[in-house]
């Protein structure tokens, strides 16, 4: 255990240390050498640790974790030292990387873990067979991870959670559209909620490898937070019977917005002609009774407070239509100062549509309500 030198630095996240890349406590761009770790990241290692948390407590087979791109393998020494798991294995194509693991283990006196150094695929292609798939496959590439979905499904056992992560925000908010097409197989829209439609683009991407080898996946949960959008499902060894690959509808023209399971040319409200953003996943992405006992365990991990109250807007948004809007967009529309969110809300409840906040933006709201219908709302509380 000699490896610490002026370049690292020991940290505490969670109940887990850790030691890490001095610059990365420090620079804006966590440095890629000697090994990756960023530091702002440790929310998603928040949420991540609180839906194993759930899974780990339900699931009957061995619980196996597979990190498929570790870095230093922080997420994945959290889940063995903070929770419990039979087995974890650290794989990342860094030798320093997988060297502070090592070392980190020892320094929490992990030894239920094992290291490997290969691509990817190739570390997940091992792990395909029969009885040695993971009951958690964790992947977290740099940019898409759409390259690793087949390997990552495979590499999941039935009843498994595959977690990903994506960096691509300007693939999947609509700036390179030729390229979301390539990577996930279907094209964003620009719009206020973009967020969204990304995480639904990823999802939509996860059915259509998934239908193909002949299997299922259930979203449970998703987050969206600075550079990143991050999902889990749940992986199902039978075929998917339902309906839930299709399209959210824009107006560009006067904000109106739907899903639908078909393309459609022409806006209800106003006739100028819908944007198409799909195909996409517009199934629900939030399991409700997963995240209520997410809420529950939250109360008992070492995590950001802040998790709480984004999980509890998880759980009330999760039956909600496949959308969001903000109080500023409507407001800009209407050349007024916005109301508060939460009187916007109760507005639209005692009119007798249903009103939630979300977690995908501070100001945001779903609702069945459409455009119209929350401009006449907003104007009546003026």
């Amino acid at each position: 255990m000699d490896i610490p030198n002026e370049q690292l630095q020991e940290i505490v996240e969670g109940k887990t240390k850790l030691l890490v890349p001095k610059n990365s406590l420090t620079d804006k761009v966590p440095p890629m050498e000697p090994a990756f770790f960023n530091p702002r990241a440790k929310i998603t290692r928040d949420f991540s640790l609180i839906v194993y948390s759930v899974f780990l407590q339900e699931f009957p087979g061995p619980k196996i974790f597979l990190e498929g791109l570790s870095g230093i393998g922080a997420r994945g020494l959290r889940v063995a030292n903070e929770l419990s798991i039979d087995n974890l294995v650290i794989n990342d194509l860094n030798p320093t990387a997988l060297d502070i693991a090592r070392y980190c283990a020892k320094l929490n006196e992990i030894t239920n873990v094992e290291f490997s150094e290969k691509e990817v695929c190739r570390f997940l292609s091992h792990y395909s067979k029969r009885d040695m798939r993971g009951s958690i496959v964790d992947i977290d590439p740099f940019g898409s991870p759409a390259a690793f979905f087949d390997c990552g499904i495979r590499a999941t056992m039935h009843g498994g959670i595959l977690s990903s992560a994506a960096t691509d925000l300007q693939v999947l908010n609509g700036i390179y559209d030729d390229a979301c097409k390539r990577k996930y197989g279907g094209v964003p829209v620009r719009c206020e909620y973009g967020n969204e439609i990304a995480i639904r683009l990823i999802l939509g991407c996860l059915r259509a490898v998934s239908a193909r080898l002949g299997v299922q996946i259930v979203p449970i949960f998703a987050e969206s937070d600075m550079h990143y959008y991050r999902t889990f499902v749940r992986v199902l060894i039978k075929t998917d019977q339902e309906e839930n690959l299709g399209y959210i509808l824009h107006c560009k023209s006067c904000g109106h917005r739907k899903s639908s399971l078909e393309k459609e040319t022409q806006c209800d409200l106003c006739g100028q002609k819908f944007s198409a953003a799909g195909p996409l996943w517009i199934g629900e992405i939030f399991e409700k009774s997963f995240v209520e006992k997410m809420i529950k365990n939250s109360e008992n991990l070492t995590v950001e407070t802040s998790c709480q109250k984004t999980l509890q807007k998880c759980a009330t948004e999760s039956q909600m239509p496949p959308y969001y809007f903000t109080v500023d967009e409507i407001a800009k529309r209407m050349k007024v100062s916005p109301p508060k969110l939460e009187k916007l809300i109760e507005s639209l409840k005692q009119n007798d549509f249903q009103a939630t906040v979300t977690s995908f933006a501070p100001t945001g709201f779903r609702t069945n309500a459409n455009i119209k219908q929350i401009i006449t709302v907003m104007e009546s509380i003026r």
